[in-house]
């Protein structure tokens, strides 16, 4: 039986990978469903002055997704499972949090990098990692898409640039000169998070299938692949 599901993303190149990477993990176990996307821009893709550092467990990137979740306009949203609000907005929950990719941080830099220079963080986290490694860089913040943020790089405006390792997986980007960071990483850093109203039985049956905390109850995952049940 055929079926199509409305998925609620942002419209970012990043977000709309994100989306069909979990229809190729749904369509494993259900290969007869279909996304019928609805990509749009939040609070967050307008608000580029505004800094993320004290944006952690904010609905800031996901408040207009659920929305449409919660009023019945799309039945599934898609986030990045770090950019979820603590706690989700009142009758909505998570009908699967995804495996997901490398969860580490990435320095991206210029080719003539010598660890001196500005450095590109909008977290606090991850500057103290910067600062520690690179006491003599200094940490600036900026937003937007990780495309236009490597293009800071590309200009010469920036010297370095962190951002996650699963980002520039998904974009294609890993051919950027990088260094892995060490850890602390963000929380669920690589995890993608479906989000359905609760009362939505069957968006919950059917994303259980690719729903990790499931596969970590049996001990049935494995790095960045999930086994056939």
């Amino acid at each position: 039986m055929n079926l199509c599901v409305k998925v609620a993303a942002r419209s970012s190149n990043l977000s709309q990978k994100q989306v069909w990477e979990v229809l190729r993990e749904l369509q494993a176990f259900h290969p007869h469903v279909t996304f019928e996307p609805v990509f749009l821009k939040t609070t967050g893709d307008h608000d580029l002055k505004t800094s993320l550092r004290n944006m952690d467990a904010s609905d800031f990137f996901t408040k207009e997704i659920d929305d449409l979740v919660l009023t019945g306009v799309v039945q599934v949203g898609l986030h990045s499972a770090k950019d979820l609000p603590n706690p989700l907005p009142d009758g909505l929950s998570m009908a699967a949090l995804t495996v997901g990719l490398d969860p580490s941080d990435s320095l991206v830099m210029s080719p003539t990098f010598t660890g001196k220079g500005k450095i590109a963080t909008s977290s606090i986290r991850r500057e103290e990692t910067i600062r520690a490694l690179y006491p003599e860089a200094e940490c600036v913040d900026i937003r937007g898409t990780i495309e236009q943020r490597v293009g800071y790089i590309e200009r010469g405006e920036i010297e370095g640039l962190v951002v996650a390792e699963c980002a520039l997986v998904r974009l294609g980007l890993t051919s950027l000169t990088r260094k892995r960071l060490p850890e602390p990483y963000a929380k669920h850093q690589g995890q993608l998070a479906v989000i359905a109203r609760k009362d939505d039985h069957e968006m919950h049956a059917l994303f259980s299938c690719i729903d990790s905390r499931a596969f970590n109850d049996k001990n049935d995952v494995t790095i960045g692949t999930i086994k056939n049940r």
